[in-house]
């Protein structure tokens, strides 16, 4: 029994006291019990290389290098974090846990001579989340509002979020709408806001349907695409569609803007020079 202890203590003994023999670290960061996902160029090309969506550019040698803040709004399980994971990483998950709080990821494209680099805020779209939500959009120069084209209701509360936007955030942001899911064309919602076409379904449903978000858009001048993070459809191309715009976009008075805040070129040290990036 005495040799029982002793061993006992030993083994006791020897685990407070062990320490691995080499450091361990995370590949993952997080902004509260989400994950940060980061893309990088390498991953890109070697998901290229497997035959898999094609992926943004990284930024090229000698690019001026722009950075944006972008924020995901929607209501919950409209596929925000699956667009955003397709977009970063080129991964696309059957089930994807809903966001807490917000995550935050980046992402870099290229146009022409100009690298740009988006800090993407994705938000929780449960109600209880949404008194938060001006915390992430505020000082944002692009939004996209997401929603199921298999859900209504989803449209619904994406006009809420684009009237949000445009009464609080910044005078100038771009807001792009997805109408996500776009692999369930098959189950678009059978009702839907009136479009003042004779729609049969399903001979006229779908045109009528996709026909009433393109009109809302152009009424509200948001950019507008049907999205599929399972397939990868149009989702590198709407944020593709959304850089090209802010370089055009970006008034050259804005930084004096209340609760505007610049695209900053990372490249540049002189602050009189800083405040002309991305304005070409």
């Amino acid at each position: 029994m005495l040799l029982l202890w002793a061993v006992g203590d030993l083994l006791l003994l020897f685990r407070a006291s062990w320490r691995p023999p080499f450091p361990l670290s995370a590949s993952l960061h997080s902004t509260g019990p989400t994950p940060t996902l980061t893309g990088t160029t390498t991953e890109q090309r070697a998901m290229a290389g497997r035959g898999g969506a094609a992926r943004p550019n990284g930024p090229a040698a000698g690019n001026k290098i722009c950075q944006f803040k972008l924020v995901l709004l929607g209501e919950s399980a409209v596929g925000k974090s699956s667009l955003v994971l397709r977009f970063v990483k080129g991964q696309f998950h059957e089930y994807q846990e809903s966001t807490i709080g917000a995550a935050f990821l980046t992402q870099t494209v290229c146009l022409d001579d100009t690298t740009v680099k988006f800090e993407i805020w994705d938000t929780a779209g449960q109600e209880r989340y949404h008194s938060l939500a001006p915390m992430y959009y505020r000082g944002a120069q692009a939004a996209i509002v997401v929603y199921d084209i298999t859900n209504t209701d989803t449209f619904a509360r994406a006009k809420n979020w684009v009237k949000e936007l445009q009464r609080q955030a910044s005078p100038n942001i771009v807001i792009a709408l997805a109408g996500n899911k776009a692999d369930l064309a098959s189950k678009r919602a059978v009702e839907f806001q009136p479009c003042h076409l004779p729609c049969s379904p399903p001979t006229l449903f779908l045109t009528c349907l996709s026909q009433e978000a393109q009109a809302y858009a152009d009424d509200n001048s948001l950019l507008f695409m049907e999205t599929s993070a399972k397939t990868a459809m149009n989702v590198n191309e709407i944020f593709m569609a959304i850089a090209k715009k802010l370089p055009k976009n970006e008034p050259q008075n804005a930084a004096g803007a209340p609760g505007r805040t610049r695209g900053v070129d990372l490249q540049e040290s002189n602050p009189a020079s800083r405040s002309q990036c991305c304005s070409n």
